[in-house]
């Protein structure tokens, strides 16, 4: 990680071996071992911190996604893709409203009626076609 050497190590333990001095070497070591220790466990809660904000914008977009499909209409998107500027269904209403002012006309004046044709029968009626009888006639043999 550091790309020490173990001779640079032995160095390091010697000089830090005469600097400190053998009676406090092994309490300097116990507190650096725990300076270590407490600096790992802080960038592990760093990094756990990351990975949650990571996860949390990861989640947001995972919402703003289903919203977006369960906001999905088909009936709006033909409608954009067909009729952008609503010009057609205007005019479809015009016409349909046309057609029901000429249709109540009718109902409500004078002499043209629509009548109600009434249900449609389920079945046509068979048709028999008349068929000649064919006579018998015997062979004598």
């Amino acid at each position: 990680m550091f790309d020490i050497a173990w001779s640079e190590l032995g160095v390091i333990a010697v000089v830090a071996l005469v600097v400190i001095g053998p009676k406090d070497l092994p309490k300097v070591l116990r507190t650096v071992g725990q300076w270590t220790s407490k600096a790992r466990a802080m960038a592990r809660e760093f990094q756990s911190g990351i990975d949650d904000m990571v996860r949390e914008t990861e989640l947001d977009e995972l919402r703003k996604a289903a919203k977006q499909v369960s906001d999905f209409s088909i009936e709006s998107e033909v409608k954009k893709t067909f009729d952008p500027d609503g010009s057609l269904e205007k005019q479809f209403a015009e016409h349909n409203q046309s057609i029901m002012d000429a249709t109540a006309d009718l109902k409500g004046e004078g002499t043209t009626k629509i009548a109600d044709p009434g249900p449609a029968e389920a079945e046509p009626a068979p048709v028999v076609a008349d068929v000649p009888a064919v006579e018998k006639t015997e062979t004598k043999t």
